[in-house]
Order: structure tokens, then sequence, then C-alpha cells
């Protein structure tokens, strides 16, 4: 499979280049230049697989020039060898709805399931390849934890996680600071997520900077998270043995996890309605109801995940909102990273509105319903997945609806604990973090101090 950019579709990349890069040297998200889509046919081989063969069978039309279809088998199995659920995920029901659990990693966020397979994708690259590779990542609380874990001891590549400083729940950011191994450095950003995704994106773009030092993100920008997290969709659906219609209630702030159920609508999976579901950083709500693309001031909230004003995987909708055109795809970021905002055309709005559906909740609401939800059903959602839940609450859309609940409560003790009055503990095997001693620096944010203290650690 080839693969173009968003802002230029006339040069070609392999599987290789678009992994390693994550991102386009033009500024621009990397796509696949033809998406395969199955038939029914084929979709219903597919539905009575085991999630780790499935993974395989989605997977590998993707990356086929990376490696054969026998060793993605076997770094698929080793992937998930650790998860604790033995089909990686879990469907539950909750009045009548059904919530999607993907929080059984060893870092108990959904990033986990798209992670753990990339670090295994690198170590197998660099297997082959006698070269080391640094990984730059900003995370608003669990992309970090999950690549550290996916990362860690490996050889010949290094993992640098720049998080908001005090802007992640302290569970969040104890999972990635207790780390030992020698291979991670944690840098705290006296700024919120944007500014570290900036800086992220500013380092990319400072070619001379990124290619000394072999730099590599695994951000939600990078298309290898987003074809392992289209497996879920398709396993989920799989598990729903009825005629109704199938929607998807997704918690959301960088587009990545939703645009993943977008890709495998693409491919032929009959899904009726993706649900952008916000906190009170609504950027993606405020665009896909009434067109306002808009940045405005970050909100600190108990789902500090989606405390983000630029969602970096809007711009792959965009482009196909603008019928595949590079050039007016460019434009349009152009003017959103100068003006910072867009405003979408009516006519693209109603393409919009065929695939998704969206709403916002507020502080109060979400609190409102982890006390509702752990009153009527006894189940405790963490402050995101709790997002997804209120946001179809909101919606009353009929049909098969799933929530997907992308962390464990336990990562956020505080709302937990506002809401309910429980102090939410983490599992027995990862108590022992809240005792470790914690290692990370706090920087401004300055891109040539975020640059130095790098180059210095590389020494």
């Amino acid at each position: 499979m080839k693969y173009i950019s968003t802002r230029d579709n006339s040069k070609e990349y392999s599987f290789e280049e678009v992994f390693i890069k994550g991102l386009a040297d033009d500024g621009g998200l990397f796509i696949p230049k033809k998406i395969k889509k199955y038939t029914t046919e084929e979709l219903n081989s597919l539905s009575n697989l085991s999630y780790q063969d499935l993974a395989k069978k989605i997977i590998f039309p993707f990356i086929g020039d990376f490696m054969t279809e026998a060793e993605l088998s076997l770094i698929v199995d080793k992937s998930y060898s650790s998860f604790r659920k033995d089909n990686v995920v879990d469907l539950i029901k909750i009045g009548d709805a059904k919530i999607l659990e993907l929080f059984h990693g060893p870092t108990l966020a959904f990033k986990d399931i798209a992670m753990q397979l990339l670090g295994n994708f690198y170590e197998y690259y660099l297997s082959k390849n006698s070269k080391q590779i640094n990984i730059i990542v900003a995370t608003s609380g669990d992309t970090g934890a999950a690549a550290i874990d996916a990362i860690k001891g490996k050889e010949n590549i290094n993992i640098f996680v720049l998080h908001p400083h005090n802007k992640v729940s302290q569970v969040q950011r104890k999972i990635m600071s207790t780390v030992k191994e020698k291979n991670v450095f944690n840098i705290a950003i006296n700024g919120n997520f944007d500014d570290c995704q900036n800086l992220v994106k500013a380092m990319f773009a400072d070619k001379e900077f990124s290619n000394s030092i072999n730099m590599s993100g695994v951000n939600s920008i990078n298309w290898a998270r987003i074809i392992a997290q289209a497996v879920y969709y398709f396993y989920t659906y799989f598990q729903i043995r009825d005629d109704r219609l199938v929607n998807f209630s997704v918690p959301t702030g960088n587009f990545g996890d939703v645009y993943a159920g977008y890709l495998s609508k693409k491919m032929g999976l009959p899904i009726n309605k993706l649900i952008v579901a916000t906190n009170q950083n609504d950027i993606l709500h405020r665009a896909i109801t009434n067109g306002k693309y808009e940045a405005e001031t970050v909100i600190e909230t108990n789902s500090p995940s989606m405390d983000i004003q630029i969602a970096s995987n809007f711009e792959r909708l965009i482009y196909d909102l603008n019928d595949f055109n590079d050039v007016e795809t460019g434009n349009v970021m152009k003017k959103i990273k100068e003006e910072g905002k867009y405003i979408i055309p009516k006519d693209k709005l109603q393409k919009i509105s065929k695939d998704f559906l969206s709403e916002n909740m507020s502080e109060t609401e979400v609190l409102n319903i982890i006390k509702d939800v752990h009153n009527r059903y006894n189940v405790i959602l963490d402050p995101h997945s709790a997002i997804g839940f209120g946001a179809l609450k909101k919606i009353n859309i009929e049909g098969n609806n799933i929530v997907l609940a992308t962390a464990h409560p336990c990562k956020f003790p505080d709302a937990i604990d506002k809401s309910i009055g429980i102090k939410s503990s983490l599992p027995n095997e990862l108590q022992y973090i809240m005792n470790e001693k914690e290692n990370y620096d706090i920087i401004s944010n300055n891109i040539n101090e975020t640059q130095k203290y790098i180059k210095e650690k590389l020494q």
C-alpha cells in the first residue's frame, strides 16, 4: 500500500516511511492512496475471529511492504500478551447501552492497544537497520505513559515525553515518571497540552534538528496508531448480533480515536453514526455542529486528556471534505495556523453530518453522569468515558449504542472522589508507583530550551 500527504498527494511513501516519519515533510498527515473496502462476504469471514487474529487481518494490508504476514502475527501476539483480557477489550452492558472497555493494557488506557504494537514495530525496524531512533511525543496524560511502557528498555531507541506541568493527574504522571529505564526522559513543560504539541511539531519542522537526532513520533497522528485502533471497531461490531444500526460514542480531543472509527466505516464496516463527545474544550463539537473550528483558551477540567483546542487529526477529515484536494487542504491548514480558525462551509457540514454527530459536556454534567451510572449500575466510569456516555444520552439516538471507555477510573481519583466519594484504587500490579521516586525535569515553553535539553541528554 502506498501513502500520500494531505498537503501534497503527488509524492508516494511506503508504510515504513510513514511509520518512522510520523509527520510528512510538508507538515501534512499521511493517508493511504487507496483504502481496501470489504464486501459483506469478506466482513462475514472475519466476524468470528479472536481479537488478535482479526488485528492481523485488518492491519496487514496497510503494512504489507514492511514485514511478512507471519512476522506481523508474532508481533501482534507479543503486543497483546500483557493485557488483562484474553481478547484485549471487554464489552459490558449498562442499561440500553454497551460500554467498550479499552483500558485493560499495562497503563490502563486505550492508548496501550496501539502503542504496544508500535513499540514492537520499532524493535522490528531497528533489528534490520543499524540506527538509533529518538521518539519525541507530547501527552495530555495517557499517550506518554503508554508510549513509555512500550519503548522502555528497548535497544537503540530513546523516548522523550513532554507533558503539561501540573495539568495531568497525579496517577497519570506517576505511571510515566517512576519508570527507571535509562532510555526514558520525562519533561514537564510550563504550559498546556497544545503548547507541548506545538513544540513537538516545531521540532519535526526543524529538519536540521530532527534529522540530526533521527527523530520519530508516536502521537495520534502516526498512521500506525490509527490502523491499530480501527481493529476494535471491527471487533465490537462483530459482537453485535442483531439488525439494529450501530453507533459509537467516542470521547476525543485530538480526533484520532474517532477518526479510526471513520476509517473503519470507509473500509466498509456498516457503522451508522460516530458521536464526537467532548468536554468544555469543545472545538470539535463547535466545528461539527455549526462549522466553527476556532481555537479558544484551554480550560482545565477533570478530563485532562481532552483539554485540547487544536485537534491534529481533523486535517485528515478536512482533506476528505475538500474532495482530496491537497492544495486546498494546505491552504485551510495555513489559515488555521495563522488565524486560529476555519469556518466550515455549509456543503461540507452536510458531508460531516452523514457520518458524525457531536455533543459537549460541562464539568457538572460529567460528575453527575459518573454518579448516576454508579448509583444505577454499580459501574464507575472515568471522566472521559463518562463524557462519551453523557453525550450519547443527550443525543438520544436509536440502535446499538456503544460507548468507548478510554481509561480506568483509578487514573482520575480526584474526580471519582468528588463525584461519588470513593477512592478508586490502582490494580495491585501498579500500586507500587505511588511510593516510587519520580524523575522528570521542568522546562519553560521554549523550543530552543527544549531542543537543548534533548541534545544534552543524548550526548
